[in-house]
């Protein structure tokens, strides 16, 4: 390094002038995820002074003059070397002044690698509890031996049959002033415009730049956090050359519990309770989400009816990044009635006294039908218009058989 003009970029990063490759990066990640707008959305700015110093500093030539010339030099060039807006064009899509407007420019000049999405299966207990797990995932990092070049310095040439493009471009005539034109990927460089003799290729990585690296990431899954829910690692996708590796995303899938639904910050069950539970009061446990026991009184002389919901306050989920606030807990109850025949008619008369009074007896004409009431069989239903249809259609045949008789009599 030789004559450091200004430290501005320098102090963004909040490094020194001396700082080493890893100690940039290092400190380079940490305020990126600080500042990213996904986080902290209104720290644009901020991020993109971020990116653009990083962008700066980790490339050696931009770096070098900067060192000399500070960003006056960037400005002007510096001589041969890269201009100030060459810089900003490439790192945010527009030039000097598209970014001093309020960076409405997007990041175009580095392209940027896909995001990696997975799953991430969750109980309603992790959601209610919170959980910190660690997830081991498998991605692509520059090469160590190679710093991502593929081969020693100068090995790496532009592919001549594709110009450095990746693609072939191919002309056939298919008929007297009609032409084809067809696009396929170079087979020289398998599409990356450039190529490396056998001898000169990285031996770590074989001139893939890039190599298969185990990546342990301890995720946070906050308390009331819902399915569908995303959780971001910012620029721990996958890395390559000349390229900004995009997020780890990882969407929470809610398994069903068999006891709790969840309806946003509230809980549902049901509860089953016995005919003398509904007529006579109860005291029930619940055991909730975080293995307490709930004790749950309901007063003898106040009836719980099939069906019916009764709430208790502050009982279902804790609300995301507010945890101490909850919603409620919503008990639906199913009253289960005692078999046929379960007690004795002698007894069925004495309960009989003590159940309200049976509404009055109806006056029944001389000329009224009994009938039988029967079990109901969920495979007949819809029987009597089948039946119904089925005469209406006997009926019809049948009037006609009749008169082909007294034809034939």
């Amino acid at each position: 390094m030789a004559n450091v003009a200004d430290t501005r970029l320098y102090d963004i990063l909040g490094v020194s002038p001396s700082v080493s490759e890893n100690e940039l990066k290092k400190s380079y990640r940490k305020l990126a995820k600080e500042y990213h707008p996904d986080k902290n959305p209104d720290a644009g700015d901020k991020f993109k002074e971020i990116s653009f110093a990083y962008e700066v500093l980790s490339n050696p030539e931009k770096k070098e003059l900067y060192d000399r010339y500070g960003e006056q030099g960037l400005r002007e060039g510096g001589g041969p070397g890269p201009g100030m807006d060459d810089i900003f064009s490439h790192i945010f899509g527009g030039g000097l002044f598209g970014f001093m407007d309020g960076g409405r420019r997007r990041n175009g000049g580095r392209r940027r690698g896909e995001d990696m999405v997975h799953p991430l299966k969750v109980s309603l207990e992790d959601l209610y509890n919170g959980k910190t797990t660690k997830l081991q995932l498998s991605k692509n990092v520059l090469c160590g031996a190679c710093n991502g070049q593929g081969g020693k310095a100068g090995a790496v040439q532009k592919c001549t049959p594709c110009r450095g493009r990746g693609m072939r471009v191919m002309i056939r005539q298919l008929a007297p002033g009609m032409v084809q034109q067809m696009q396929s990927v170079c087979t020289d460089c398998n599409g990356e415009g450039e190529v490396i003799n056998e001898k000169d290729r990285c031996k770590k990585c074989e001139g893939h730049k890039v190599s298969k690296e185990t990546k342990l990431l301890e995720v946070h899954v906050d308390k009331g956090m819902k399915h569908g829910q995303k959780i971001t690692f910012t620029g721990e996708a996958d890395q390559a050359p000349g390229v900004e590796p995009g997020d780890i995303v990882l969407v929470l899938q809610e398994k069903e519990h068999e006891d709790f639904k969840r309806e946003g910050s509230d809980l549902h069950m049901v509860q089953r309770i016995g005919l003398v539970e509904a007529l006579c009061g109860f005291q029930i446990t619940i055991t909730h989400l975080d293995a307490r026991q709930l004790l749950v009184k309901y007063p003898t002389g106040k009836v719980i009816e099939p069906g019916s919901i009764r709430v208790v306050k502050g009982e279902g989920m804790p609300q995301y990044r507010n945890p101490f606030e909850k919603g409620d807990l919503y008990i639906k109850f199913d009253v289960q009635f005692p078999d046929n025949n379960w007690i004795s008619p002698e007894k069925l008369n004495e309960l009989e006294c003590l159940l309200p009074a049976r509404s009055e007896t109806p006056v029944i004409a001389p000329d009224a039908e009994e009938v039988d009431l029967t079990e109901f069989d969920k495979s007949q239903a819809g029987g009597g218009a089948r039946r119904e249809a089925y005469n209406d259609s006997s009926d019809e045949e049948g009037v006609h058989f009749h008169i082909d008789l007294a034809h034939t009599s």
